[in-house]
Parts: C-alpha cells; structure tokens; sequence
C-alpha cells in the first residue's frame, strides 16, 4: 500500500510544473521497456487491449473484468504511476460511472480518465449535464476511497466530429474542472493556436495533449504553448501492428522477407528482458 501511495503522490507532483510525456503500452513487455526508457509515468490504451484480443476499441466490446483485469497488470508490471484509459467509465448512468470507478482505484492506478462519447453515431456526446453529472460521479468515487487519484475529463468533441470541436471542447472542459476533473483533455486538437487557448482558458488546471501522429510538434513545442502532459494513445500499439503488417503483407503477397530489414535482433530483446527479470534461486 505504501508503494501505491508513493505512486500516486509522485503523479500529481508531475502535474504541478514542467511538462512530460505518459507513453501508452499495451502489454506488461512494452510497459517494461518504456520503464527503461526513462519515461515516468505510463498510461494505459483501450485501443492498444482491444487489438491485442482481436477486438474493436469499443467498451461494448471489451468487458469492464478484462479491462480492469489489464489495468491491473500494466501497473502490477513496473514501478511508475499508471493513468488508466477507463472509456466512459463502462456505464451511461452516474451512479454506475461511481461504482465502476471505484473498482478502478482498487487496481492501484494514479489516476484515470472519463469520457463524454456515447458511441451513439446520432448522438455522439452525452447531453452536456449528464456528461458533467458522469464527472461528479467519478469525483465522488475517489473523494469516498480516500485516496489520491487524479480524475482526467476528456471531451471527444474532435474524434466525434463536431462541427464546432473546439468551443464545445472548450465549454465541456470548464464545465468537468469545476465538476472535479483535476487534467483536462480533448483529444484531437492539434492546432497550435487551439491548444495555447485552451491551456489559458483552463488555467491552472493541467492539460493533456495527445500526439496520435507526426504533425511536427516536439515536446518543446507543446510545452512552451503551456502543455502539462502529453499521451500517445494507441500510436505506439499502431505503430507495432504497422510493422507487423507490413512484414506479412510481404510475404503473403510478394513471398519476399524485406519487412525484416532494421527489426531488433532477438538476443537485444531477449537479454533486456532476462536483465530485468529475477532469475530463480538454484535448487540445486
């Protein structure tokens, strides 16, 4: 217990200055290695799960034991603090979003995210006072575990399509800060002007920015525009199914290897994974 408090304590003392980069893995190999790295904090991708079991990105589609069950292993798998990507909170009700989030906390985690999409394609966005209530719920949930959670309100304006994605992200973010949203995030915005806006508007609660592709800002950018934090999402998990699919398109099409070309050699993953794994006591 005392490991997890000393987590989460360190997480939010990330949030206070600065701006650093929470990577997304997707199995505990992957979570290990950005642990190597450097990075200090991780957070998990329900797209990168969902992949990995063959699934679409759906929370009808990956049930709240597995997700919780991943959850729980991406932050059993290193020793830095673990925002989990918790959808909607894999209910529509508040009191539903409440008592899920409270099986959250239980997985250890530093902090997780709710968000507004309903997954409905006529009605994308939970009604503005039921995705504010949807926060207050999640609020309610760490205030009564007693413990020091941070609560992300992500507003999917952009991935949705609104016409006017960046005044309703903007008028949903201020409204989940005052429900009890401690970082707020609209995934999608990229637009340099937009993010310096929105980082002033929200001032001083933290902004998450996500980086899903190459659009030329480096994290020095993104932290002279104000940026606390920034996520990857399911790019790296992407990036991955990129590479595989390319190598096996290759071979099923053409019955050439040329997708094994720059690929890690076996033994430098290998011995990194004996490096960091306890080698059993001789029985001997």
């Amino acid at each position: 217990m005392k490991e997890v408090i000393e987590r989460r304590a360190a997480f939010r003392e990330l949030h206070r200055t600065g701006c650093f980069v929470i990577p997304n893995p997707w199995d505990i190999g992957t979570a290990k290695y950005l642990q190597y790295l450097g990075f200090k904090a991780l957070a998990t991708t329900s797209a990168g799960l969902a992949f990995s079991q063959g699934l679409p990105d759906a929370d009808w589609a990956v049930p709240l034991a597995m997700a919780l069950g991943h959850i729980r292993e991406i932050v059993q798998a290193t020793e830095l603090p673990v925002n989990a990507d918790f959808e909607g909170g894999y209910a529509r009700e508040p009191e539903g979003v409440e008592k899920n989030a409270r099986l959250c906390i239980d997985t250890g985690v530093a902090g997780f995210s709710i968000e507004d999409s309903t997954g409905d394609q006529q009605d994308p966005l939970f009604e503005m006072s039921l995705a504010t209530e949807r926060i207050r719920a999640a609020r309610r949930a760490i205030d009564g575990s007693g413990a020091n959670v941070l609560l992300t309100g992500r507003a999917e304006c952009y991935l949705v399509g609104h016409p006017h994605a960046f005044q309703e992200s903007l008028r949903r973010l201020q409204a989940y800060a005052e429900a009890g949203a401690d970082v707020l995030y609209a995934p999608g915005i990229t637009k340099p002007d937009e993010i310096r806006a929105m980082v002033e508007a929200v001032r001083p609660k933290p902004v998450n920015v996500l980086m899903g592709s190459n659009i030329g800002l480096r994290v020095a950018d993104l932290a002279e525009m104000g940026v606390r934090r920034i996520s990857v999402g399911s790019s790296l998990a992407r990036a991955a199914w990129s590479g595989f699919a390319r190598a096996a398109r290759e071979i099923a099409e053409q019955g050439t290897f040329g997708g094994f070309e720059h690929i890690l050699p076996y033994s430098e993953i290998n011995d990194f994974f004996r490096d960091c794994t306890t080698t059993p006591a001789s029985t001997g």
